[in-house]
């Protein structure tokens, strides 16, 4: 006799989803308590404007869940580019979270024709094309 690792993976899904809300509206509220000074220092620390870390915050932390699956897709190697060009990586992530074209983007992945077209939504496509041209 098989045990499953889990009995009711809709129900774990859900439940998973469910906290993992509950910890982002957390994190919202911490941040609309912080003060405006600090909230700024941590976004110039972090060489982002403070409209930029807003909208960071409230896309959660999946915002750029797409990057690791289009570099995979296109053949980039994810710790490679973090070893070579760190600072590169963490802006294609920013760009990622604040990207407006997600549905599109999961689509392709999905169907697994995002080399075909990210071209013609994709806000990480010149850095893509000029990571391409240095590696070459």
């Amino acid at each position: 006799m098989t045990t499953q690792s889990s009995p009711y993976p809709r129900v774990e899904f859900l439940i998973n989803s469910f906290t993992d809300w509950l910890k982002h509206r957390r994190e919202l509220n911490e941040m609309r308590l912080m003060d405006r000074g600090d909230f700024d220092r941590i976004a110039a620390d972090l060489e982002i404007s403070p409209g930029d870390l807003d909208e960071l915050v409230r896309r959660g932390p999946h915002a750029s869940d797409e990057l690791p699956q289009l570099l995979k897709a296109l053949q980039i190697d994810e710790a490679s580019l973090e070893r070579t060009h760190p600072l590169v990586l963490r802006d294609m992530e920013r760009v990622c979270a604040l990207c407006g074209h997600k549905a599109r983007c999961d689509r392709d992945l999905a169907a697994g024709t995002a080399p075909e077209y990210f071209s013609s939504y994709c806000a990480n496509e010149p850095t893509i094309r000029q990571l391409e041209k240095t590696s070459k």
